[in-house]
């Protein structure tokens, strides 16, 4: 999950990727997911998985349950 940084309204961001650093750079240059252009962003959770199928349910998880949500960014 990334959050946005120096933004009047907290904005998050969830997806997967096989490299992590790699599409936080891409996001913070502006060439990331549409709804990512604009913002800098910061890594506030991660989690690994060994397949894609297993990430993309957690991913479609993470996005639709906003108490967890909520939670992850209070944390950081």
């Amino acid at each position: 999950m990334l959050k946005s940084i120096n933004s009047k309204i907290p904005k998050t961001y969830v997806g997967y990727t096989n490299n992590l650093l790699s599409r936080i750079k891409k996001h913070n240059a502006g060439t990331g997911a549409k709804s990512t252009r604009g913002y800098k962003w910061r890594i506030i959770y991660k989690k690994k998985f060994y397949d894609k199928s297993s990430a993309m349910s957690y991913e479609y998880r993470l996005k639709n349950d906003k108490k967890k949500r909520k939670y992850l960014i209070s944390k950081f």
